[in-house]
């Protein structure tokens, strides 16, 4: 038969046993708990993970979309570009080949009735040398202005002193007094000019 310590000691330690199962159940349904929480949270990471990446895609997407439309249209510009450059150039070159073709139309236009005039004076039976003098006489006058409307001025060397921009000697006159060496005796071809610019050197003698 147990004694009365014996059972104390068994209670005791069944006791102690039933604490320690206890905790061992509490400690394992933690873990439990605790697995099942990570187990939760470990789609939703996945599922956050995902979502970024979706997002990240699509702005990456939006970039490279709204790049792209800005290379169209600076491809476009550029195509523009070059066709109104081109268009422009065989513009230029067409005009200048007609200006180079036609570029005499104006001097030509203007000179046609001096040419009418002397047809006329050829035409004419008048055998009158004072009549037909007075006639080239006009015509001469009206061929200058005709000039002169064009840009074309005569040189002027009377009395002036000799001045190689615009004058050629081709003699020399020696024996001349003071005032008039250095200077023009005679004009042998008259010299124009063109808008200032000098087309033809006036040929002249100059005193020494």
């Amino acid at each position: 038969m147990m004694s009365k310590e014996n059972e104390i000691d068994n209670e005791k330690k069944k006791q102690e046993q039933n604490v320690a199962d206890k905790d061992s159940a509490n400690a394992q349904g933690a873990d439990n708990t605790s697995e099942a929480k990570a187990d939760k949270e470990e789609p939703k990471k996945e599922e956050s993970a995902k979502d970024a990446e979706k997002k990240d895609s699509d702005d990456k997407t939006s970039k490279e979309t709204e790049l792209q439309k800005q290379v169209d249209d600076l491809k476009d510009r550029y195509l523009r570009e070059v066709a109104e450059f081109d268009n422009y150039k065989k513009r230029t070159l067409k005009e200048k080949a007609e200006l180079i073709l036609n570029g005499g139309e104006k001097t030509i236009t203007a000179i046609l009735p001096v040419l009418d005039d002397l047809e006329r004076a050829l035409a004419d039976k008048n055998e009158d040398a004072k009549a037909i003098k007075e006639g080239m006489d006009l015509i001469y006058k009206k061929f200058i202005k005709t000039l002169e409307g064009l840009g074309v001025k005569k040189i002027d060397t009377k009395d002036k002193d000799f001045d190689t921009d615009n004058m050629e000697a081709i003699a020399m006159v020696p024996g001349q007094s003071d005032d008039k060496k250095g200077k023009v005796i005679d004009c042998v071809q008259t010299g124009y000019t063109l808008n200032e610019k000098v087309i033809r050197h006036a040929k002249v003698a100059v005193g020494q």
